[in-house]
Parts: structure tokens; C-alpha cells; sequence
């Protein structure tokens, strides 16, 4: 596939994999993209995953009908994108491998039995490297989303070539009027904790007349789905909020919490709430719920208490949070605990480490079943929340 005259696709679609990194759902598979960029001088832009090297070889092989590479780019060491580097090193043995000094630092913990560090040409901000007709220009993107990264951008067919950013979830096939799902995802729980090093390199893209992102995963993005990821990141990268609404998240033992938190969202609806998502984290995937949660600007979590503690699945959930910079937000709470409600005071300390975080209203404690004496109090909750 052709992206321009001269850069030829060579990505490869996993249509098989269910668990990305081992921990994100990916019911539609996955993309690792890479590129060929066919001038004076060759420029392979990165590799592929163990997973589909082969094939990645076989298409690597046909885009260069019989050339020789002068340089291979490495933007990003993660081994999704880079467990090629040694294959490549060993192919085309005078090749070039271009890279921050950083990923030339890490080359021997992946590659410790090939001399891949021996042939690196590193590169530092605003350098730049000649293949004829195109020229890439290199700028460093440390902590998007690891500390090696760089982006690469060629003046030529305005083209950035972005690592990891504007990723998604899903094949390189996969339907642009849905982009934004799937990118959510894959951004907050990928890179939501970088937001300021997102933010730097938004700034040195705004500098550039940038036509195509050809990102690392997903499709790539041009016209208005180009403009309209560009304004998502900016909201994203600050964490502002995206969308008015409420987001309830639930972790319920024996169905009587769920049984609140359901009920808690048809009160918002008839206070005049237009959104309000909900979600099960015992069951349905959490990694959805801290998108959800990033989505939107003000969140209201349920949970029982357990063990003198806090349910599991809860925990898990706001440490997710935590960990990924939830910030700006408004929560309110809910607990359940049968004979010695502890769930309250967990959750109310987590959400008291997190950046700007608010929370509203009264703790809501139910003692198993909700009963109609319950209902003021999740009235005046969510008052609160919506106030």
C-alpha cells in the first residue's frame, strides 16, 4: 500500500491478539506500523512485532525489490515496534540504524547478542538526514510514552511520522468515523500520565505543515479526522474535559450496590442530566471505565466495602486512575457495608492523593439493600454532583 509516491506501507494487522501488552482488551486486533520511504537513499521507519516479523520481513523484502536500505529509524525501542532491529541489522549488514541517544542506550537490553549499538547514528532535536528528494527532520518526544522516543517528519509530503502517538486500538482498517473510541482508550490508558510531554510535542507539530500522521498503531489520519485528533489531543494532553455528563462507576458483590448506582442514574436523568454512563468494573473491561472517567468531568463511584477495606475491583479501578494522572475532576461517593462500612474512607483517600480533585456532596452509606429511607440521600448526592 502506498501513502505517498515514494513511502510505502509494510505494517502488519494481528487480527488474533486479545490482550495487548498483556492487559488491554483488543477484540478487533491490532496494527504495527511501519514504513518505506523509497529515495536515493533508502529509510526503513521502524519494525514490527515478534508476532508478525515474518511477514513484516516478506513485505520489507517486496517493497525494496532488490535495493538496499540506507537507514533503518527507530522512533521507539517498545518491542511491538522494534523486534525487528536485529533481523534488519543482520539483513542488511552496512545499514544505518538512526535513533535517539537514549534507544541507543537501550539497544543492548533487547539486542544483547547483536551489535546493533555498533551501527547507530544518533540524532539529538532539529537534526536532519537526506535521502534525496526527502528529508527527515528529527525532534524528541521523551515520556510519549517512553524516554527513548522521537518523531520524524519529512517536509516533502508533509508527513510526520508520530512513534506512538495518535495510536489506537484495532487494525489499520478500522473505521475512521469511530476513531475516536478506540484513540481514547489507547491514549488514557497508554500515555494519559504524559500529558505535559503530549502537550511539548503539540507545540512542535504546530510548527510543521503537517498533512498525513502516519502513527505507530491504527489507521492513518488525514483531512478532517487529521484536524479533529489534533483538537481531541489538545483536550486530552490538558486534561480538560471532553464531554458534559456523569460517569457512575460500580463495583457491586451481590447485586445491591449495582442496585443504587442504578438507581442513582435515573435521579440524575430526571434532574436533567443529558448524559450519564455507567459501568459494572467487576465486568466489564476497567480499562473502558478509566477512559470513561477521563471523558468526562465529573464521576460517581459505588462500591461495598470488603475485608475492613475496600472491594478489589474498585481498588484496582482508582489506582488505575491514580497512576494515569486522573486530575480536574469532581467524584462523588458511594459505600455499602452490611455491619462496618469501610469503602468510603478508602476510596475518600485515594481520591485525596489525586491533583484537583473534588469531591462533592455527603458519603452516601447504605447498609445492604437500598431502601426508600436511602432515597433523599442519593437525591442530595446527586444535587451535589450536578450542582
Amino acid at each position: 500500500m502506498n501513502i505517498t509516491n515514494d513511502i510505502i506501507y509494510i505494517g502488519q494487522d494481528d487480527k488474533d491478539i486479545r490482550l495487548f501488552e498483556s492487559q488491554y482488551e483488543t477484540p478487533d486486533g491490532m496494527c504495527y506500523n511501519s514504513y518505506v520511504i523509497m529515495d536515493d537513499d533508502i529509510a526503513i521507519m521502524d519494525t514490527s512485532d515478534s508476532r508478525t516479523l515474518a511477514a513484516w520481513k516478506e513485505d520489507l523484502k517486496k517493497a525494496l525489490n532488490g535495493k538496499q536500505p540506507k537507514y533503518l529509524v527507530v522512533h521507539h525501542m517498545e518491542p511491538d515496534h522494534a523486534s525487528g532491529i536485529g533481523d534488519v541489522v543482520e539483513m542488511f549488514p552496512d545499514i544505518t540504524v538512526v535513533c535517539s541517544a537514549k534507544a541507543q542506550a537501550m539497544m543492548p537490553l533487547y539486542f544483547p547478542n547483536t551489535k546493533v549499538a555498533d551501527k547507530t547514528m544518533v540524532v539529538k532535536e532539529g537534526d536532519s538526514i537526506s535521502l534525496g528528494k526527502h528529508q527527515l527532520q528529527f525532534f524528541m518526544a521523551p515520556m510519549v510514552h517512553w524516554p527513548e522516543v522521537m518523531v520524524s517528519y519529512d517536509a516533502t509530503d508533509k508527513v510526520l511520522f508520530s512513534a506512538d502517538g495518535f495510536g489506537k486500538f484495532g487494525t489499520i482498517d478500522a473505521d475512521l468515523d469511530d476513531w475516536a473510541c478506540e484513540a481514547r482508550r489507547y491514549y488514557f490508558n497508554i500515555c494519559g500520565k504524559y500529558g505535559a510531554p503530549v502537550s511539548t510535542l503539540l507545540k512542535k507539530a504546530s510548527a510543521l505543515e503537517i498533512e498525513q500522521i502516519l502513527p505507530l498503531h491504527g489507521p492513518i489520519l488525514k483531512g478532517d479526522m487529521l484536524a479533529e485528533a489534533l483538537r481531541l489531543y489538545s483536550i486530552w494532553s490538558k486534561y480538560d474535559v471532553e464531554a458534559e455528563g456523569v460517569f457512575i462507576a460500580y463495583a457491586s458483590i451481590h447485586g445491591c450496590t449495582k442496585e443504587a448506582a442504578e438507581k442513582l442514574a435515573d435521579i440524575l436523568k430526571a434532574k436533567g442530566c443529558k448524559k450519564v454512563a455507567i459501568s459494572d468494573i467487576t465486568r466489564e473491561d476497567l480499562h473502558e471505565g478509566v477512559e470513561d472517567a477521563f471523558k468526562y468531568g465529573k464521576m460517581v463511584v459505588a462500591a461495598s466495602s470488603y475485608d475492613a477495606g475496600l472491594f478489589p475491583p474498585m481498588y484496582d479501578f482508582i489506582h488505575h486512575l491514580e497512576i494515569k494522572a486522573w486530575q480536574k475532576r469532581e467524584v462523588a461517593i458511594i459505600e455499602n457495608g452490611s455491619w462496618a462500612p469501610s469503602a468510603g474512607r478508602v476510596m475518600t483517600e485515594m481520591f485525596s492523593k489525586m491533583k484537583d480533585v473534588t469531591i462533592k456532596g455527603d458519603l452516601v452509606t447504605l447498609r445492604g439493600r437500598m431502601k426508600d429511607s436511602d432515597i433523599p440521600a442519593l437525591e442530595a448526592l446527586a444535587d451535589a454532583i450536578l450542582g
